[in-house]
């Protein structure tokens, strides 16, 4: 059952059809994919969806390594269900190697570039049409490194999230376990030192018009008030900065205090969150699911 429906919601996405005819057009095809677009086509029920007017937030981030050169890629697809095929999977690292090995200006130059079946642009278009779905280099990110630096890199099992760290020193298992770091917490900045004034400045104006507002603060003295407003800027800015959190393997530590054990300093991070900042289409799945199966 749960692949009948991992099949009728990628039908639905591919063809515009709605839940019902999905599952009709995947009964009478035997559940062949292709056999059910036509079905609907015949029918007359797949809707015209231009495929560049649909919403591509769903994806992998795939980091490829090679000596003193990272680079971190997203590539983005309509349904979760594509982003975990192989065909897709195997896409996306074809691509970061070619990035990788041109360092191309930006996404338009990385499109155009050449790989064994076309370009760029082209070798996605045809797992595009292969799948039904719209696909985009959203992004990528080319990193170098000196040599007494390390990279510290880490995908997580789903690829929805990838980070890398440039770090300074010569202790190698430092890396990942600062690169998970970064992509369960999310750190905006390395520290405060790197972090812009005008934030500080922010979270400053927020916390004095809380604390003006608390009506338990009517009595106490400016200057009480004052050192109340600078401990939570403090506590809400530490967060943002990856030296300042408490280290996800050892809570009794800072990240910086972990760091100085191992004789290591972080230079530079990026982390890719899949989808984020691309507002996704909302649809009521549950309520889909239940009409398909007639509940």
């Amino acid at each position: 059952m749960a692949n009948l429906l991992e099949l009728v919601k990628q039908l639905r996405d591919q063809t515009g059809a709605g839940m019902m005819d999905c599952k009709k057009a995947l009964e009478a095809s035997d559940c062949d994919l292709d056999k059910a677009v036509d079905w609907l086509r015949e029918k007359g029920i797949a809707k015209s969806v231009s495929r560049e007017s649909r919403v591509a937030a769903e994806g992998l981030a795939n980091i490829t390594v090679d000596g003193n050169k990272a680079v971190l890629v997203e590539i983005n697809t309509e349904t979760d269900f594509t982003a975990r095929t192989d065909k897709f999977k195997d896409m996306v690292k074809d691509v970061a190697a070619v990035i990788l090995a041109h360092s191309p200006a930006d996404v338009e130059e990385a499109l155009a570039l050449p790989t064994a079946e076309g370009t760029v642009n082209e070798l996605i278009s045809a797992v595009s049409f292969a799948t039904g779905e719209k696909m985009t280099l959203r992004r990528f990110e080319v990193v170098n490194k000196n040599d007494d630096q390390l990279f510290g890199y880490y995908v997580h099992h789903d690829g929805k999230t990838a980070a890398i760290v440039t770090l300074t020193g010569s202790n190698e298992e430092v890396g990942k376990p600062i690169a998970m770091q970064v992509a369960s917490m999310k750190p905006q900045y390395v520290d405060r030192a790197s972090m812009p004034q005008e934030i500080v400045e922010h979270e400053t104006a927020v916390q004095t018009e809380i604390a003006k507002n608390d009506p338990n603060n009517a009595n106490k003295p400016a200057n009480i008030i004052e050192r109340m407003v600078s401990g939570r800027v403090s506590k809400a800015l530490q967060e943002m900065c990856l030296l300042d959190q408490a280290f996800i393997l050892d809570g009794g530590l800072k990240v910086s205090a972990y760091l100085k054990e191992n004789g290591m300093s972080v230079n530079s991070f990026i982390l890719y969150v899949v989808g984020e900042g691309i507002e996704k289409r909302k649809d009521n799945w549950v309520e889909e699911v239940n009409a398909a199966l007639g509940k």
